[in-house]
């Protein structure tokens, strides 16, 4: 049975801690040894690996794994060939101990002695640490590592705990989260050797337990501009199967943390811990990088305006027209069934004089409408598909990997199906939308989720039109959709309803095409000035 969640779970199980510690010590009432009985601190992710969790249970998910035998899992776990493995020891919400810990330990040390081609596993602790006093004991259970969790800890004794840690030669495993997080990761790096510091990212809000994949690509620059380029950064929580950990290794993470995935089902951690290791940079890990520092430095300036996508483009001038509002998505659609069927030559123009004018490059411009280049950034461009394999498909895709275009929008479930079984097309950049009218429609977000898709956009279904109806889904199911990942939202959106929208869904994106027009295809710059003006009294 899942336990009662605060409105911040996070405050809850540190007063819960605070308590415990005052009655038990920091041992709580476990027979700790004197003195450390293992051999040398082995390394924490000196290169690239997983972190694989023995887990019993969380507030969010309730019991996973009651009856995990913390030796077995472990000892299983050094047979996948995990780098690392993390020991859950609170006992409230997670149900472990430091006798998991202790056991942990003895069982990784015993398969290396029966092993001795075999690379040593280190063994983290993970809790909720409050002082450096819990350093020494998790060293002298056997940890050779720890979690400290920025969020939770002031900036004097995070550091205090990350001295203590090199102190011992253990790592101080920072996780981070906030911009507050990084000053203290700055200040702790000024006294601690940065070869005691490894940062991990949790794509997992603790706060509320919502989990959005590109929260940690978004840190992952910040961290370097810190600890350099060759920083070691963890990729924590959120990866449920071996596709989502290949996307995850692909974004240039030193390691990932696996938690309820391996704590399930060890017996499949082996293909999780190779997809993460033997995962490569692709033009799609790239694509969703560059946006994840995006988003992350929208919210560090204070920008709450969502992202906006302005569709259905058919002419260089209304696509140029659509600057004037600055828009970060500009949208053409690539299907002969659809009215706003655009020629591929249009967007090559686009293409040509965006880049000319954000390169301050000199370019002659259409006398009809002169783009808006205030914006910090030229607009993403993006080539909307219902198929693969028609013509109009392989032409976006094309222009794809030529650069014209920067992303595709898989659009449907056909599209979906036809990009996933191709090899040869999976690593472009892509994103994927789902039709949604019913209940049932939110199991393909869940699906596309468990492949390592980052963003999904949800639009309104009708019969067999291709976007741009003008009709908005169900408020409800946006609501349900908003609860279990970041909103990108399309269908019916206009100068009328889109303050609305965005105050009662506060959506990441939002995709307008029908609602700015004065007839298919043809857009109507009044509509698009008003939208605008709209979207700056949303609240």
């Amino acid at each position: 049975m899942l336990m009662k969640m605060a409105a911040n779970i996070l405050d809850e199980i540190v007063e819960k801690r605070k308590a415990d510690i005052q009655e038990k010590g920091y041992s709580f009432g476990y027979d700790i040894p004197s003195q450390r009985t293992r051999g040398n601190i082995v390394p924490f992710i000196a290169q690239k690996g997983t972190v694989l969790e023995i887990k019993r249970a969380s507030p969010s998910k309730g019991d996973i794994a009651p009856e995990l035998n913390a030796a077995d899992t472990a000892t299983a776990y050094a047979q996948a060939g995990t780098s690392a493995i993390s020991v859950l020891t609170e006992e409230n919400y997670f149900k472990g101990n430091l006798l998991d810990l202790m056991n942990a330990c003895k069982a990784v040390d015993d398969y290396a002695d029966a092993h001795p081609d075999a690379k040593r596993v280190a063994i983290l602790r993970k809790d909720f640490l409050l002082a450096p006093e819990e350093i020494d004991v998790a060293y002298r259970c056997g940890a050779d590592a720890v979690l400290l969790i920025a969020r939770i800890l002031d900036k004097d004794t995070m550091r205090a705990m990350a001295a203590k840690c090199e102190e011992l030669g253990m790592t101080a495993f920072i996780e981070l989260r906030l911009k507050d997080d990084l000053k203290k990761l700055a200040y702790t790096a000024q006294k601690v050797n940065k070869k005691y510091i490894v940062c991990g990212v949790n794509a997992r809000d603790l706060k509320d337990f919502s989990i959005d994949l590109l929260t940690p690509a978004g840190l992952l620059a910040d961290i370097q501009d810190i600890l350099g380029k060759d920083a070691r950064v963890i990729f924590e929580s959120g990866v449920r199967t071996p596709m989502a950990a290949d996307f995850a290794g692909s974004l240039g993470f030193t390691g990932m943390l696996l938690g309820e995935a391996a704590a399930r089902n060890p017996s499949e951690a082996s293909a999780l811990v190779s997809s993460f290791v033997n995962a490569k940079e692709t033009p799609h890990s790239q694509f969703w990088l560059d946006y994840a520092q995006m988003i992350h430095e929208r919210a560090g300036r204070g920008i709450k305006r969502p992202l906006v996508k302005i569709c259905g483009l058919t002419t260089a001038d209304d696509a140029l027209a659509a600057t004037l509002i600055a828009p970060d998505f500009l949208g053409f659609i690539f299907c002969a069934k659809s009215k706003r069927n655009v020629n591929a030559e249009v967007v090559r123009q686009v293409r040509t004089i965006l880049d000319e004018h954000f390169d301050q490059e000199a370019a002659e411009m259409p006398e009809t409408c002169e783009p808006n280049f205030d914006a910090d950034q030229k607009p993403i461009l993006v080539g909307v598909i219902t198929e693969c394999e028609s013509a109009e498909g392989s032409q976006a895709i094309n222009l794809v990997k030529e650069g014209i275009l920067d992303v595709l929008q898989l659009h449907g479930q056909t599209a979906v199906e036809q990009f996933f079984q191709r090899d040869d097309i999976k690593q472009i950049p892509h994103y994927a939308v789902v039709n949604v009218s019913t209940q049932e429609d939110l199991d393909k977000i869940t699906d596309l989720r468990k492949k390592g898709e980052p963003r999904i956009l949800i639009d309104a279904k009708s019969g067999n039109e291709i976007g741009g109806t003008g009709i908005t889904i169900n408020a409800q199911l946006v609501q349900q959709v908003a609860k279990k990942i970041k909103l990108w939202l399309a269908g019916g959106i206009n100068p009328n309803n889109v303050a609305g929208i965005i105050s009662n869904f506060q959506p990441e994106l939002i995709d307008i095409s029908s609602g700015i027009e004065s007839a298919p295809g043809v857009k109507d710059y009044d509509a698009l000035l008003q939208l605008d003006q709209e979207m700056a009294k949303a609240k």
